[in-house]
């Protein structure tokens, strides 16, 4: 199938140095907000890229949890194929592609293992199927059956009938430390607004980069 006419014009929105807020993470925050007026499905939905020992590349869509000036948090299977390329390489991209909106936010940095005590918080909080589930599944794995599957959730069920559903130990989140941030704005003519926070001692820089 041939798509090269299949484009669209962009609006002519724009982003100027003067609407950037000075941190990164508060200028997310304000764009973040924007998607969540706008009832955009998922805004919290962003792909991670990993790289394993070999230094090929594996893309997926996870959802961020929360987010503060210390990085973007989600959470996994610590056995999970995703966990192993991180072991190997904590170097990640996020990419949050609010295509609606014109915009994307891409991120560089390093994943690292939250607390138990964060993971437990927010484990706690989950409803309780979704508890069970961690339990259950052994991600990444092969199996033979969704039927497998399903037994698995009837024992683990059965296994916690009469109490609360504890903290997997091989379940847990992780928050990227960001050391690059772009915001970019789709524009006219294929003229988009693209700007870099780059992390350096003592702030954050703030380059403009040519479309």
């Amino acid at each position: 199938m041939d798509l090269s006419d299949f484009r669209k014009e962009y609006t002519d929105r724009g982003l100027s140095r003067e609407d950037l807020a000075a941190d990164p993470m508060a200028q997310f925050e304000q764009w973040f907000q924007q998607a969540v007026e706008l009832k955009l499905h998922e805004p919290n939905a962003m792909s991670l890229a990993t790289v394993d020992a070999t230094g090929r590349p594996l893309l997926r869509t996870v959802l961020l949890k929360y987010f503060d000036t210390n990085g973007f948090v989600f959470f996994t299977n610590y056995q999970s194929r995703k966990a192993k390329h991180i072991a190997e390489n904590p170097n990640v991209s996020l990419l949050f592609p609010w295509v609606i909106l014109e915009r994307q936010v891409i991120v560089q940095g390093r994943a690292e293992k939250i607390s138990a005590t964060e993971s437990l918080k927010y484990f706690t909080s989950r409803p309780r199927e979704s508890q069970l589930g961690a339990w259950v599944s052994d991600q990444s794995s092969v199996i033979s059956s969704r039927k497998l599957l399903m037994q698995k959730l009837a024992e683990i069920k059965d296994k916690f009938a009469n109490g609360e559903v504890p903290l997997p130990s091989f379940w847990g989140g992780y928050r990227v430390v960001p050391e690059t941030i772009e915001f970019w704005q789709g524009g006219s003519a294929r003229l988009h607004d693209r700007f870099l926070y780059e992390r350096k001692e003592g702030g954050w820089e703030i380059e403009r980069l040519s479309p």
